[in-house]
C-alpha cells in the first residue's frame, strides 16, 4: 500500500515517515523501539496477536517509575498527564490497515465494518488506523448497541463514539435529587452530550426541556437516546453554551479540569481556560426568567490536583453577580477512587462533586 494515500485517523499525527511491517514473530521490545525511533508499525499478522502485543507493550510502559513522586500536587498531575500522552503515542504507532469498505484482512478478524461506519461514517479509502483506536471504536459500537445503565433515569442510555459516556453516576443522582424551582415549565441543558440530564429533567416533569451541544456528534447522539425513550419532543439544537432564549432551570455539567484536549472524548473532561465553566457562570443571569434558577454541576478534584485555588469558584460565582441557593454533595464511586496504585489516588479519594444551586443575587 502506498504510504502517499493511507492516512491514520482522529489522532493529528503527520503521515507515517517510515512504515515497518510487523507481525507474529515481533516482540514488544521491538514494537517499542521501533516506536520510539518514530517508525509506523504496520501489522501483518494474526488479529489476535495483536492484540496481545498491544497489550506487552502497554504492560512495558505501565512499569512503575523509579524516583520520588513529586510533592506539588500540580506537578504531579502535569507528569501524568506527559506520561499518559507519551504512552498514547507509541502505542498509537501500531497500525492496521483498513479496506476501502472497512476491511480488516488480517487472520481470525471480526467483522468491523459496521463499527467504523457508525463512527466515521462511510468509508471512502483505505486507512491506516492505529489497533489502539480500532478496538475504542469496537468497544464503542457495543456500548451504542447495549447501552450504559443510569440508575437516576431507570433506563439506558446508548452513547456515541466520540461521544462522553455517562459512566460516573455522581452527577445523574445530583440531578435526580436537587429540588425542581417552583413554576419551572421549561428548562435548558448546556452541554448535553448523551441527552441524559436533558432527559432526567424531562422525566421530573419539566414540560419543556431544551439541551444544546456543540459537537455535531453529541446532538445526533441525544435525539436518538431521547426517542428510544420516548422523550421525542425534547429538542436537541446544536450550539455553543447558550441559546437565544431564557429559561427557568438552565443546567450545565462542563468538564472539571482546567486543560487541553488531545483526543475526542478529552473534551469530557478538560476545559481550556475553564471557558465553558465561566461563559456558564456570565451568562447565567442574563438567561434566566425571573425567579429562575441555575444548576452547575461541578467537581473540586481540580483543586486537590492544585490546577484551582481553593474557593476560586466561590469568587468566580460572586464576580458574576450570582449567589449560592443551596448545595448538594456526593463523593465518587468509581473504582480509581479506591485505588491506592493510582497516581492520582489522593487527589480522588478526597474528591466532592457538588450541584450548585444559583439565581441572580437581584432576584431573591
Amino acid at each position: 500500500m502506498s504510504t502517499r494515500t493511507a492516512h491514520i485517523t482522529e489522532t493529528a499525527a503527520p503521515p507515517p515517515v517510515r512504515l515497518v511491517i510487523t507481525d507474529d514473530r515481533t516482540s514488544a521490545d521491538t514494537a517499542l523501539r521501533h516506536a520510539r525511533s518514530g517508525s509506523t508499525l504496520l501489522w501483518r499478522g494474526d488479529y489476535h496477536n495483536a492484540r496481545h502485543l498491544l497489550a506487552a507493550m502497554r504492560r512495558r510502559l505501565d512499569r512503575p517509575r523509579r524516583g520520588t513522586p513529586p510533592a506539588d500536587p500540580a506537578h504531579a498531575f502535569h507528569r501524568y498527564r506527559q506520561a499518559r500522552a507519551r504512552r498514547a503515542r507509541l502505542l498509537s504507532c501500531l497500525v492496521v490497515e483498513l479496506g476501502a469498505d472497512y476491511t480488516l484482512a488480517l487472520r481470525r478478524a471480526p467483522d468491523v465494518s459496521a463499527a467504523c461506519t457508525a463512527a466515521y461514517g462511510r468509508a471512502t479509502g483505505d486507512r491506516l488506523v492505529p489497533l489502539t483506536e480500532l478496538l475504542g471504536v469496537l468497544s464503542a459500537h457495543q456500548w451504542r448497541i447495549n447501552g450504559v445503565e443510569v440508575p437516576a433515569l431507570d433506563a439506558r442510555i446508548h452513547p456515541h463514539y466520540g461521544v462522553f459516556a455517562p459512566t460516573r453516576n455522581e452527577y445523574t443522582d445530583l440531578v435526580a435529587r436537587a429540588p425542581v424551582p417552583d413554576g419551572t415549565r421549561f428548562a435548558v441543558d448546556l452541554g448535553t452530550g448523551t441527552g441524559v440530564l436533558a432527559a432526567l429533567l424531562a422525566r421530573r416533569g419539566v414540560p419543556r426541556v431544551l439541551g444544546t451541544d456543540l459537537s455535531p456528534q453529541a446532538v445526533a447522539c441525544a435525539r436518538e437516546n431521547l426517542r428510544r425513550l420516548g422523550l421525542g419532543d425534547v429538542e436537541i439544537r446544536h450550539g455553543d453554551l447558550f441559546p437565544d432564549v431564557r429559561a427557568d432551570l438552565i443546567v450545565c455539567n462542563p468538564p472539571w479540569l482546567p486543560g487541553t484536549p488531545v483526543a475526542a472524548l478529552d473534551h469530557g473532561v478538560y476545559d481550556p481556560h475553564s471557558a465553558m465553566l465561566h461563559g456558564y457562570l456570565d451568562g447565567l443571569a442574563d438567561h434566566l426568567t425571573p425567579g429562575g434558577e441555575g444548576w452547575l454541576i461541578f467537581s473540586d478534584l481540580s483543586e486537590h490536583l492544585g490546577l484551582r485555588a481553593p474557593g476560586d469558584l466561590g469568587t468566580r460565582i460572586a464576580a458574576a453577580g450570582l449567589q449560592i441557593l443551596g448545595r448538594l454533595d456526593t463523593r465518587p464511586r468509581h473504582r480509581r477512587a479506591a485505588d491506592p496504585t493510582d497516581p492520582l489516588h489522593t487527589a480522588r479519594a478526597a474528591e466532592t462533586v457538588t450541584l450548585w444551586r444559583l439565581a441572580p443575587r437581584s432576584s431573591r
